[in-house]
């Protein structure tokens, strides 16, 4: 056991090794490009992908409406469907399930 502890001893004393520990141990918890920066900054590109996906989710809706809208055919349907528009002499029902 004296023999391991004189062995440590004698690689902790050396300046080098002290200069090349402190050097690692600044790099990986201190600083911009730390461990801890880097994993808050891959959490944030996770979240903000996300919402660029559900955006662009919204975005392909809203041209396929746009393409619904375009054909006078479907304009009248579209309009009962989404906004519960109706003629002045009907009555809409609406049914939850």
């Amino acid at each position: 056991m004296k023999e391991l502890w004189e062995i440590l001893k004698k690689w902790v004393v050396n300046k080098y090794v002290l200069v090349v520990l402190i050097f690692a141990a600044v790099m990986i918890f201190v600083g911009e490009q730390s461990y801890r920066v880097r994993l808050h900054k891959a959490r944030k590109i996770s979240e903000l992908e996300d919402q660029r996906d559900a955006y662009q989710r919204a975005i392909d809706e809203a041209k396929h409406d746009l393409q619904i809208l375009q054909s006078t055919d479907s304009l009248e349907k579209f309009a009962r469907e989404k906004y519960f528009m109706h003629a002045e002499n009907e009555d809409v029902y609406l049914i939850k399930e």
